[in-house]
């Protein structure tokens, strides 16, 4: 029986199969195959659909559109010589595994041979009788692994190039790739029935699970395999048992392999934890001595610092008051620094005035229920601890003036409008080098940097104080549904061209020229994590014409540094960009991992990874973040390319932008498809975007998010963004990933009957 050589694209050889120990199996009903008449010999043909699984697996057998193609057959060789396969990789374009594609009309690719396999009557005869029976649970299970070990025998060159560390995981997510593209929902049923195997389990030790399920089902036969038949039926190659006595692929070592990769990443679980703790900060941590010290007692174990915002001064401190609390705390603590990536926003809004609004709690009739609560503290002292809420934070320049503040005190000022305000002493607080007062307010005013304080009753010069270091106001603009928004390449526009409608339409700029390049009018457009929603009117070099389909009723806001999705627009982004390659040299100086955003393809790997290695950055952990169509689709390539280096690796499922690249609805079905394949692959995964978002923010969680939470333990992390109360938050995700809430177990009480039931 021979085999004929399998080409790669191109018209280029790829590997050889070998003329050995072949088996065939048909996973579909198998009388309708049966021979009439007298027959010689049969040679059966390897149909396939081309290209339409999502990770272009080479399918033996598998659904054509929710039917299943009759004439598959499955094998699998023993390989004697690794000779054929040297080299075999360069020949097949980065994206694509090897496959032998056939269309369903019956033609090939020219330049692509199919192989064929040769039966005798008999052994097609034997073959039939033995699968036709669909109860055989056992032919049907063999078949599978088959298939697995020959996709593992296409795809050994790609294997190969993999480093050490990662070729058991490597292979391993071939084999899950594989035994994916089956179908095998009846054989999933049938398993179940007689509750000996769960496919749906099996991802993180694929083969050592399907041999365990064989070798159960031989064991319940009540006679010795026919010799002809076990030499005819290897159920695996003479590879895949060397490596299976060596323990590579025994059940034990490869979740051994998935734990150890998430250590080396992220660092040891404590406790009974589930998983670890991510929490994303900023410049605010800059400003509180004890913040990053109260997250870390909580229960954080990893800092992820956003390089699209701020600078290496900023990112400088974060780390090293990190690093500081990790020390002082005797809790470890690794950071993660996110590269900004391609990714589009909207740009830069010129400064609003610096004034903050103190309003007092009314009701609806307009009288006023609680007045406002304003922390007066000297400049540069720290923000209020967590369970003070303040409605406004007031900086004085004049601790003298502080000093001389008593319960009870009333500060009067006027406000930006020239109003006679008052300020009512109510508490005292003591704060690092010095002390802190809260006082009520109780009319409405707007406070700007320069206004003066005065205590009342004393006109001395000695008791004015300043407000000093007011943040400027946030600008934005609001849109409503059929509002027109024009974004613009330029960004000298002046402030008031932005706010204000100009020829009925708003302004923003994006500094991207990919944006413009590639867009065309009738595409959708999204804002802010798909807050907005809007179609492209009209193009231009600079210029494009946004009609407003989707907003709050009362309008949307749209501000600086907000995203830009265009889901169905191919822009080609560069992988790395400048501001990254300079970002990555502070990066490898300071951090444990380097989060790589907006992965799109294959190509965007090789770039990094040459990158890495100029730097000679070998243990620096790469982070994958998952957030658009295409690197979702591309995820398996995308892994398989980043172990060909030793770094750790991980991946980060961003929901974020995920949901609006790939739609609302089918973000549920991606995240799950991406934790299988990531537990296929040993690679830890990052759960993020939105986690408890309503009790960072609010303080008080919904119930969706809380069982959010509970299936994120299934992660090797969950990642929190910034918020008021993010401390409370890190402590009630510290609560649930600890498993004290799951551990209270339904007491069974005995059932008593009253009497008169008899």
């Amino acid at each position: 029986m021979a085999l004929g050589a399998i080409s790669t694209c191109g018209g280029a050889k790829g590997s050889t199969l070998p003329n050995h120990a072949i088996r065939t199996a048909n996973l579909s009903h198998s009388s309708s195959f049966m021979p009439s008449g007298n027959v010689g010999a049969l040679q059966f043909r390897l149909k396939v659909k081309k290209s339409v699984f999502r990770y272009q697996i080479f399918p033996l057998f598998m659904k054509e559109k929710g039917s299943l193609t009759p004439r598959t057959l499955v094998f699998a060789a023993q390989k004697e010589s690794d000779e054929s396969e040297s080299g075999s990789s360069q020949s097949c374009i980065e994206d694509q595994m090897h496959m032998a594609p056939e269309y369903n009309d019956g033609s090939r690719d020219p330049d692509v041979e199919v192989a064929s396999i040769t039966l005798s009557e008999a052994d097609l005869s034997q073959s039939a009788v033995q699968l036709g029976n669909q109860g055989n649970l056992l032919d049907k299970l063999k078949a599978v692994h088959l298939h697995i070990l020959a996709m593992e025998q296409w795809n050994a060159s790609r294997i190969k190039l993999c480093h050490r560390n990662y070729m058991a995981s490597a292979t391993n997510l071939i084999h899950y790739l594989a035994l994916k593209c089956l179908d095998v929902e009846q054989l999933k049923e049938d398993l179940s029935s007689v509750g000996l195997l769960n496919l749906e389990t099996i991802n993180p030790c694929v083969i050592a699970n399907l041999t365990a399920g064989i070798q159960m089902l031989e064991n319940l036969k009540s006679y010795p395999l026919n010799i002809k038949e076990n030499a005819c039926g290897e159920i695996s190659n003479k590879k895949s048992l060397d490596k299976q006595k060596k323990g590579e692929f025994i059940i034990d070592t490869m979740r051994k392999k998935a734990s150890s990769n998430m250590k080396i990443l992220l660092g040891p679980l404590a406790d009974e934890r589930t998983a670890h703790i991510m929490v994303t900060v900023g410049q605010e941590v800059t400003e509180n001595e004890t913040l990053i010290t109260d997250i870390l007692k909580s229960g954080a174990t990893i800092i992820r610092i956003n390089c699209a915002h701020g600078n290496p001064s900023i990112w400088s401190e974060i780390i090293r008051r990190v690093r500081r609390s990790s020390q002082m705390l005797e809790k470890p603590c690794r950071i993660l620094m996110d590269l900004a990536g391609p990714k589009l926003r909207t740009g830069n809004m010129k400064a609003g005035p610096c004034v903050i609004k103190i309003s007092p709690k009314k009701n609806a009739c307009g009288d006023i229920m609680l007045p406002a609560q304003v922390w007066l503290c000297h400049k540069g002292a720290n923000p209020p601890a967590g369970h003070i809420s303040p409605d406004a934070i007031l900086s004085i320049d004049g601790q003298k003036f502080l000093n001389k503040l008593q319960l009870g005190d009333t500060v009067r000022f006027r406000d930006a409008r020239g109003k006679k305000r008052t300020l009512k002493i109510c508490n005292r607080f003591p704060v690092f080098a010095g002390t802190a007062f809260m006082a009520e307010c109780n009319r409405t005013a707007y406070v700007q940097s320069g206004t003066g304080l005065y205590i009342k009753g004393q006109k001395h010069k000695s008791s004015v104080g300043e407000v000093v270091d007011v943040p400027a106001v946030e600008q934005f603009v609001r849109l409503r549904v059929g509002d027109l928004l024009i974004i613009s390449l330029d960004s000298s526009i002046e402030q008031d061209e932005l706010t204000q409608p100009t020829v009925d339409a708003y302004r923003v700029t994006c500094p991207s020229s990919f944006l413009f390049d590639s867009v065309k009018p009738g595409e959708p457009i999204a804002f802010d994590d798909g807050k907005i929603w809007g179609v492209i009117q009209g193009t231009s070099a600079s210029e494009i014409i946004v009609s407003i389909t989707h907003a709050s009723p009362r309008g949307t806001k749209l501000g600086a540094e907000k995203s830009i999705n265009i889901p169905e627009s191919n822009i080609r982004f560069e992988g790395l960009t400048t501001k990254d390659l300079m970002d990555l040299e502070f990066v490898a100086a300071h951090a444990d991992m380097v989060g790589i955003s907006f992965i799109r393809d294959v190509r965007d790997i090789v770039v990094l990874r040459a990158e890495l290695e100029k730097r000679k950055l070998h243990n620096l952990g790469i982070v994958l973040k998952i957030e658009t169509s295409s690197g979702f689709d591309k995820l398996p390539l995308l892994l398989l390319e980043a172990m060909k280096s030793p770094n750790p690796l991980g991946v980060m499922i961003a929901r974020g932008d995920l949901a609006v690249e790939c739609g609302w609805e089918r973000l549920g079905d991606i995240q799950e498809e991406i934790l299988s394949i990531c537990s296929a692959a040993h690679v830890p995964v990052i759960w993020a975007t939105q986690v408890l978002e309503s009790l960072v923010k609010s303080g008080v969680p919904t119930r969706a998010e809380l069982t959010d939470v509970a299936n994120g333990r299934r992660a090797s992390c969950i990642m929190l963004n910034k918020g008021k109360h993010i401390v409370d938050a890190v402590s009630t995700l510290d609560i649930i990933l600890q498993g004290k809430s799951t551990k209270m177990k339904a007491e069974l009480k005995p059932l008593v009957l009253s009497s008169h039931l008899f």
